[in-house]
């Protein structure tokens, strides 16, 4: 069942799945909450792959199958869901592993429970076809386009810049301004994310000049991040939790089922279906299956944030848990 709040500034998108079905409506409502846990689920934004696998467990019934009644908001973007978890207003969001560490030092007690993506698979460094630049160092003095700053994409430009020592302006344009400032020649070159990636180099509106998923050194780049309390007072439903949400992924991973995977992905981010097959293989075939940390992966994932500024940060070692493993669900 889907519920959509009054119009307001945030307008969130909330979905709420209740177990049992259409016959749990017509239950006593004190008989329909007895076993069943609530769990509040927060994602970035509506085309990203935590949305996917998420909408996917409901899809396929994995959260009732748990036993949980899982509530999903869609906010509009990483900063607006880690507002909600510090407020107490969701339980379980999908953000940078990152930003765990910068919320701890100002008193936000979160975690990271399941590692969800290892690298930027599906991020690209463009620049228009017809453009004269073939090689990054040629971007010297010229301007990039990223969303905002501190955003995965000021990430990517900053890495770029330290990597390939050249030295360029980073121009914030917001997700909807990245690709018509780059085709009216505004930037001469911009970060971008998947699917918009797949979508603009198969219609030839752009040309790769790095596939960040490729190149940037395996890291954490985000996690499932539940809070202490959430850690220390419920831990089974949490771990039901992940357990629908990583059997989501493996339906979405499994080959038998490609047909129903891309339709999900191509309904779910309103993309054409030679664009979800993109998403699909490019990008959510490559996740962490097993939501495993290594320290390594945490650590290097602290380096990448300081590459935007973020000094103030608790040690990798404190920023992640290990006693959940993931069990998916089977469909």
């Amino acid at each position: 069942m889907r519920r959509r709040p009054e119009r307001r500034e945030t307008d969130l998108l909330r979905r709420s799945v209740l177990v049992g079905g259409t016959a749990a409506l017509f239950m006593p409502s004190v008989a329909r909450g007895q076993g069943r846990a609530t769990v509040r689920i927060g994602v970035p934004t509506k085309t990203y792959f935590p949305t996917i696998i998420a909408e996917t467990a409901i899809r396929q019934k994995l959260f009732e199958k748990e036993g949980i009644n899982a509530e999903l908001t869609i906010y509009r973007g990483g900063a607006e869901g880690f507002e909600a978890i510090a407020a107490g207003a969701a339980d379980l969001i999908y953000n940078s592993s990152s930003s765990v560490a910068a919320g701890l030092k100002k008193g936000v007690n979160v975690r990271c429970v399941a590692n969800g993506g290892l690298g930027y698979y599906g991020w690209y460094l463009v620049v228009k076809p017809d453009s004269k630049i073939t090689k990054v160092e040629e971007l010297e003095g010229k301007k990039v386009g990223i969303t905002s700053a501190g955003s995965g994409s000021d990430i990517l430009a900053r890495w770029t810049i330290a990597e390939r020592k050249v030295n360029f302006t980073r121009v914030p344009l917001g997700g909807g301004g990245l690709v018509p400032n780059l085709l009216s020649g505004n930037i001469e070159a911009t970060v971008l994310y998947s699917p918009l990636t797949y979508q603009v180099m198969r219609n030839k509106e752009a040309r790769p000049l790095i596939d960040f998923g490729a190149e940037v050194p395996e890291h954490s780049t985000g996690s499932w991040i539940s809070t202490d309390k959430m850690i220390k007072e419920r831990p089974e439903a949490l771990q039901k939790t992940l357990n629908a949400l990583y059997g989501g992924l493996a339906f979405l991973r499994a080959p038998e089922n490609r047909a129903t995977a891309v339709k999900f992905v191509a309904e779910i981010d309103e993309i054409p279906t030679e664009i979800a097959e993109a998403e699909l293989d490019g990008n959510i075939v490559k996740l962490s299956t097993t939501g495993e940390f290594k320290p390594e992966w945490m650590q290097r994932a602290l380096e990448m944030a300081r590459l935007i500024g973020m000094t103030d940060l608790a040690p990798a070692s404190e920023i992640y848990v290990t006693q959940f493993k993931p069990v998916p669900t089977k469909t």
